[in-house]
């Protein structure tokens, strides 16, 4: 099979080259770093579904037993409690909500799960200079003169990936916020907070501003504050104004500072993540503010959306046109977190009289009065992308999509909705999750025809013939938690893509072998 070259071995390239693998696709891995720095927390929050991603390739349940569980967030004003809650869980799935841990551990436990697969080929030292695409692939040129013939490409270069974009002429429009935010990771022991996220909106220690503190593995916790755009960092450690500011949170706690840094928060995104045969991924496709944790957390459902379609194509079950359907559901991702954490932006640092009088108003009235205190926004937290209007998904009418649900919640399952984790009884698998992301799945509920689904193959294409299980709910849920969750009525068949993602819920073969064959980037089959 042809190789796929990947562009950056940060997590995002890392999680991009291990799935290419798990379908036995070829990587060479590439950075134009010398070796992993692995210095600071970074991307910290990660979400119970991109843990569900990385346990497909060996790494989820350490990333998540390593690092801290936290299940309550703690929303202060001024010097006053305006609520907690706690983040909800069904019951069903192998992971929690969410798990801190630095972007460092986590890359050195993806490099772990790297190290044993002989088809990732990593080199360090690489950086890309040149791309130039013809119709039988991509040659991708380093500095010093290397050239690597592939495929294709996926670009995880990161923030800072402006010659890859340049290279390939795609815009990233944006803009970058005037404040500055300030971070240290601090180690001490403070009782009671190893299990909390905290937000503090204009405390008396950071008047006018905001404050962030999360726990980290090690009794250390991660603080970000919001500073003016002059803020001198230097300056403040000289002065003992950064002792003070530390204190000023913990008290009179010992501490010592593992890290700290200085940033600006940029909103932007490509205007195309397909550039002919090279895929954006990542921060190299997209910037947002971390409020919410949809950074790191939206390129892994970028890295697992890439590596099937390209293996799909690679295999020749799929051609080249299921890989436009990359661009169209990840960059509707990308617009749905700018949209989300451009909201909490302006609600943390308004933008005029009418967000300040706004911010100001629910503030006040968020203490005393529920309808309130659910427009407090210091973000909402990462959560999977819905493709329900993806050209990959087949709607059903009888399943509506009702919108962005309420934080904390899921969409009912149903086209273009990732399905529930939930446990099934079958050989060599104990989640349905897993099941899934063997490749194409179709689940037949109650007295659907279960027989097995003719061998596809689109009309006027060469396609490699795709053999599809279909597996009795009633086989791998004898208890019917599967049946419940899904909602699965009888005579129902539903069609799971390899991401785990519903691609459409019919009841007949004919409407069956037409999802599929939409599912797959080909033309729909016209059928009685």
């Amino acid at each position: 099979m042809s190789i796929v070259v990947v562009i950056g071995n940060g997590p995002v390239g890392q999680t991009t080259a291990l799935l290419l693998a798990r379908w036995g696709v070829p990587v060479v891995l590439l950075d134009g770093r010398a070796e992993r720095d692995l210095v600071g927390s970074k991307a910290i929050c990660q979400q119970r579904d991109v843990l569900d991603v990385w346990e497909s390739v060996g790494a989820g349940r350490r990333i998540a037993d390593e690092g801290v569980t936290w299940t309550t967030a703690r929303t202060f004003h001024r010097d006053e409690e305006l609520f907690a809650y706690t983040l909800g869980d069904a019951g069903w799935s192998a992971f929690p909500p969410f798990v801190n841990i630095s972007q460092a551990r986590t890359e050195e436990i993806l490099d772990e799960r790297i190290a044993g697969s002989p088809l990732i080929d990593v080199r360090w030292g690489h950086r890309v200079v040149g791309l130039a695409q013809d119709s039988g692939g991509v040659t991708v040129r380093c500095e010093g003169g290397q050239e690597i013939r592939a495929a294709y490409a996926v670009a995880c270069a990161g923030a800072r990936g402006d010659d890859i974009r340049r290279m390939l002429g795609v815009s990233f429009d944006g803009h970058s916020f005037d404040d500055r935010f300030l971070i240290c990771d601090i180690r001490a022991d403070l009782p009671g907070w190893a299990h909390e996220r905290r937000f503090h909106f204009d405390p008396s220690w950071n008047p006018g501003r905001q404050v962030l503190i999360h726990p980290c593995p090690d009794s250390t916790f991660r603080i970000d504050w919001q500073v003016p755009g002059d803020y001198d960092l230097a300056a403040e450690e000289t002065s003992g104004a950064l002792d003070a500011r530390i204190r000023a949170i913990i008290g009179g706690a010992p501490y010592e500072i593992v890290w700290k840094s200085v940033y600006r928060f940029q909103s932007r995104v490509a205007d195309r993540m397909r550039a002919g045969r090279v895929l954006l991924a990542g921060d190299c496709a997209h910037l947002v503010a971390p409020f919410g944790a949809r950074g790191l957390n939206s390129g892994v459902g970028d890295a697992e959306n890439a590596a099937w379609k390209l293996a799909c194509v690679l295999r020749g079950e799929a051609g080249e046109e299921l890989l436009e359907s990359y661009h169209c559901e990840r960059h509707a991702a990308a617009v749905e977190n700018l949209e989300v954490t451009t909201a909490t932006m302006n609600f943390l640092v308004p933008q005029n009289e009418e967000q300040r009088s706004t911010r100001l108003r629910v503030l006040a009235g968020a203490a005393g009065d529920p309808a309130v205190r659910a427009h407090v926004d210091s973000g909402r937290l990462a959560e999977p992308f819905w493709y329900v209007t993806s050209p990959l998904t087949t709607p059903d009418p009888a399943r509506p999509f009702a919108g962005r649900p309420p934080r904390g919640s899921v969409p009912a399952a149903g086209p273009g909705i990732l399905v529930p984790d939930v446990p099934v009884s079958t050989v060599d698998r104990s989640r349905l999750r897993e099941l899934a992301r063997d490749g194409f799945l179709v689940l037949a509920a109650g007295a659907a025809d279960a027989a097995a689904l003719p061998v596809l193959a689109a009309p006027g294409a060469e396609a490699t013939a795709l053999p599809v299980p279909v597996v009795r709910l009633a086989e791998i849920d004898p208890s019917g938690v599967l049946a419940e969750a899904l909602g699965a009525r009888p005579g129902e068949l539903w069609l799971l893509r390899p991401d785990a993602y519903v691609a459409a819920v019919v009841t007949d073969r004919a409407a069956l072998e037409a999802a599929l064959h939409r599912a797959l980037g080909r033309a729909p089959v016209p059928h009685p």
